[in-house]
C-alpha cells in the first residue's frame, strides 16, 4: 500500500492508472505502455518517501541542534516532544515532560488575566509572541522569549502546538546593568548626576507644608594632589569611603556623586537648622581616613541651598547650588557658602545677563575679539598678542569680562565661548594671511571645561584646517588653576599632543596659583606669563623684585620664554629690561585693540616704519 502523502503526486496517479489498464491490455504494446506507467509510478512514490524521510531527517536535525527550546504539544496541550536546547534550559529531560501541560514550567508570576488573554490571541490567531517567566527544575526563575503556533489537520481543526522559547536571562541581565549605568555613578554605586536630578524633582513635588529641603554641594580640596601622591587606585578608594561615611551621615536622604570629588546631599526636614546641618556634615566628613597606613585628614568646599526658600524648581536649585559652590572657592579652601539672593543679584540681573549672553553666542553679532599685542623688550617689535573677547550688549554697552566670565563659568558657557573665540581668531588669522600681513601668533585662552569637554584638541584641529592657518600661528594659554583642576584629569599627554601639533603653549598668570618646580618641569611649555600682581610695584617693592627675578632665572635654565603683564609705565619696563625679561604686555605698549587697529600695527611692520609706543618706548 503506498504512503497517503504519495497520493497526491501526478506521477503516482499515473503509476495506478497503469496498474488499472494492466488487466485489460491485449496487445503487446499496450502491456508495455501499462507497464512503463507503473514503473514510473513506483519510481516516483519511492522518491516521494525518500524525500519525506530526508524532510524530517532534516527537521530532526534542526530540533536537535537548535539553540532555542522547541517543545512540540498535541491539540489537548500536552506535551509529546522536546529538544536538547529544552533540556539545557529547562533541566527536564523529555521523559519528565512528555504527557504534561506546559503549566508545570510555569513560575506563578503571571495572572489569570494574563492567561486568558494568551489563550484569546492563540485560538483567534493562531500564534502568540512574548515574554514570560518560567521555572528551571533546580527552582530558579528565568524570563523567556516565547513563540507558540497552532497547526490545523486538512479538517481544520487545531492538531499540534509548537513552541519556541529563548533564554533571555542574560539580556534582561544586561539592560539592568544599562540601567543601572545610567543612574548609577560605577565607583561608588551612589546615584549619578541624572539620577540625583530625578530623586530632587521627586522630593520637591513630595514637599509637604512646613516641611524643607536642605541640599549641599561638596567639593574635596586638593584632591589631584592625592591621586599624584598615593595613585588613583589609592584615590578611588578614598572617594568610595568618602561616599560610604557620607551616606551613613545623612541616613533618610539622598547622597550621590555629581562626578571628580564632588558629592551632593539632599535631606527633607521639619528643622530649621541648615547651617548646623552643614557644619555637622564637615565636622563629621573631615574626621582622618586611615587609607594604607596613612591618616588623612580631607580639607572640603561646601556650596548648601534650601528649599523652598531659595527656589522650588530642581534646574533653579541646582544651578544656586553651583553659584553656591562657586563663591565658596573663590573664597579659599575649606570654606562653607550658602546661597545668597546676592549671588542672583536684585532682579535676577545676573541671570538676565545669562540669557543676554546665550542669545549673544547664538547669534554671533554682538561679540568682538580685541587683541592686546606684546613686545619685544630688545627692540620693542611685535612678537605676539593676546585674544581677549568682548561683549558689546545693546542695551547695556560694554559689559566688562570680570562681569559676564565668572557667569559663564557658572552656567556651563565656557565651552562655547571657548570654541567661539578659537573660531573668530582663526579666521582673523586667515584674513591677516591673505592680506600678505606679516604672520604673528595670536595666543587664546584655554578653559578647565575645553579641557574636560575632550575633544579640544580634534576641534582646533578642523578649525585651523578648515581656515588653511598653520598651527603654529595659534597659542593656546591655560592658567595654573586650570592645569591643577581635578576634572580635566591628567592634561601633560593632553598638552603633549598640542605641542607635538605645532601649538606653543604658555601658563598665564604664573606664580598666582600653586607653583611648583616638580610640575613645571615636566609640562611641556614654552612661555611664562608673569603676572600683573608681581609687576604693579616695580622696581620699588624689594619683594616682588626678587620673585620677578627669581622666575626670570628660573625659566632661563629650563629654556622657557617670559612674557610680564600689566606693564604700564617706563620703569616697569626698564627694569624687567635689566633682570633680562624677553618680552611684555600692558599698557604702555598697548591697550586692547579692535582687529582694525591691530591690522594697521601689521600694516607698518610690514613696512619698516612703526612708531607706535612699543617701539617708541624701547628706544627711550
Amino acid at each position: 500500500m503506498w504512503p497517503l502523502f504519495t497520493l497526491n503526486r501526478p506521477v503516482v496517479w499515473l503509476g495506478l492508472l497503469g496498474v488499472a489498464a494492466l488487466p485489460w491490455a491485449n496487445a503487446v504494446g499496450m502491456r508495455l505502455a501499462s507497464l512503463l506507467l507503473l514503473a514510473l509510478g513506483v519510481w516516483d512514490a519511492l522518491r516521494a518517501v525518500r524525500q519525506e524521510h530526508d524532510r524530517r531527517a532534516l527537521g530532526e536535525q534542526v530540533m536537535l541542534n537548535s539553540e532555542d527550546g522547541i517543545m512540540i504539544c498535541d491539540a489537548r496541550h500536552r506535551i509529546l516532544t522536546v529538544n536538547p536546547a529544552f533540556t539545557q534550559i529547562t533541566g527536564y529531560a523529555l521523559e519528565e515532560v512528555r504527557g504534561q501541560d506546559p503549566s508545570m514550567l510555569s513560575a506563578g508570576r503571571h495572572d489569570k488575566a494574563f492567561y486568558d488573554r494568551y489563550w484569546e490571541t492563540l485560538t483567534t490567531l493562531g500564534k502568540w509572541e512574548g515574554e514570560i517567566w518560567n521555572q528551571r527544575k533546580q527552582g530558579d526563575q528565568y524570563p523567556e522569549w516565547l513563540r507558540i503556533q497552532a497547526y490545523r489537520s486538512q479538517n481544520g481543526k487545531i492538531s499540534h502546538f509548537v513552541g519556541l522559547f529563548t533564554d533571555i536571562s542574560r539580556h534582561k541581565a544586561r539592560e539592568q546593568d544599562m540601567q543601572r549605568i545610567g543612574f548609577e555613578d560605577p565607583l561608588t554605586g551612589l546615584p549619578n548626576r541624572r539620577r540625583l536630578h530625578d530623586l530632587l524633582s521627586s522630593r520637591l513635588r513630595h514637599l509637604r507644608a512646613g516641611e524643607g529641603l536642605d541640599m549641599a554641594l561638596i567639593d574635596i580640596d586638593g584632591f589631584k594632589a592625592i591621586n599624584d601622591a598615593m595613585g588613583v587606585e589609592a584615590g578611588d578608594r578614598l572617594l568610595s569611603r568618602f561616599g560610604q561615611r557620607l551616606a551613613r551621615q545623612v541616613a533618610g536622604g539622598v547622597v550621590g556623586r555629581l562626578g571628580g570629588d564632588e558629592f551632593m546631599v539632599i535631606r527633607t526636614t521639619n528643622f530649621d537648622d541648615h547651617d548646623t546641618w552643614v557644619a555637622g556634615l564637615s565636622e563629621h566628613l573631615t574626621a582622618p581616613f586611615e587609607l594604607d597606613g596613612q591618616s588623612l585628614r580631607l580639607g572640603l568646599t561646601v556650596g548648601s541651598c534650601r528649599a523652598p526658600d531659595d527656589g522650588r524648581d530642581s534646574n533653579v536649585l541646582l544651578q544656586r547650588l553651583e553659584s553656591a559652590l562657586y563663591s565658596a572657592k573663590r573664597h579659599g579652601r575649606n570654606h562653607h557658602k550658602r546661597f545668597q539672593p546676592a549671588l542672583d543679584e536684585p532682579g535676577d540681573r545676573q541671570l538676565e545677563l545669562v540669557n543676554d549672553l546665550r542669545a549673544a553666542l547664538a547669534h554671533g553679532d554682538q561679540l568682538e575679539l580685541h587683541y592686546q599685542t606684546q613686545h619685544s623688550l630688545k627692540d620693542g617689535s611685535l612678537v605676539g598678542m593676546e585674544a581677549l573677547m568682548r561683549w558689546r550688549h545693546p542695551r547695556l554697552g560694554m559689559v566688562s569680562p570680570g562681569d559676564f566670565i565668572p557667569l559663564a563659568e557658572r552656567h556651563g558657557l565656557m565651552t562655547p565661548l571657548g570654541a567661539w573665540v578659537i573660531e573668530q581668531a582663526a579666521s582673523q588669522l586667515a584674513r591677516w594671511q591673505q592680506a600678505g600681513l606679516p604672520r604673528v601668533t595670536v595666543w587664546v585662552n584655554i578653559s578647565a571645561l575645553q579641557l574636560i569637554q575632550g575633544d579640544l584638541e580634534s576641534r582646533i584641529s578642523a578649525c585651523l584646517a578648515r581656515y588653511k592657518v598653520p598651527t603654529r600661528l595659534l597659542g593656546l594659554e591655560l592658567t595654573e588653576s586650570v592645569l591643577l583642576d581635578e576634572r580635566a584629569g591628567d592634561v601633560y599627554p593632553r598638552m603633549t599632543s598640542l605641542r607635538d601639533k605645532g601649538h606653543q603653549i604658555a601658563i598665564d598668570d604664573f606664580g598666582t596659583g600653586y607653583s611648583s618646580l616638580s610640575y613645571l618641569k615636566r609640562l611641556p611649555v614654552d612661555k611664562l606669563k608673569l603676572d600683573r600682581a608681581f609687576v604693579r610695584a616695580l622696581p620699588d617693592d624689594q619683594a616682588d623684585a626678587a620673585i620677578v627675578g627669581a622666575v626670570l632665572a628660573m625659566a632661563k635654565g629650563l629654556s622657557l620664554t617670559v612674557v610680564a603683564e600689566g606693564v604700564e609705565t617706563p620703569a616697569q619696563r626698564d627694569y624687567l629690561r635689566k633682570l633680562g625679561c624677553p618680552e611684555v604686555q600692558g599698557f604702555l605698549f598697548s591697550r586692547p585693540v579692535t582687529s582694525g587697529e591691530v591690522e594697521a600695527k601689521l600694516r607698518q611692520e610690514a613696512t619698516g616704519v612703526y612708531s607706535g609706543d612699543g617701539a617708541a618706548v624701547a628706544s627711550a
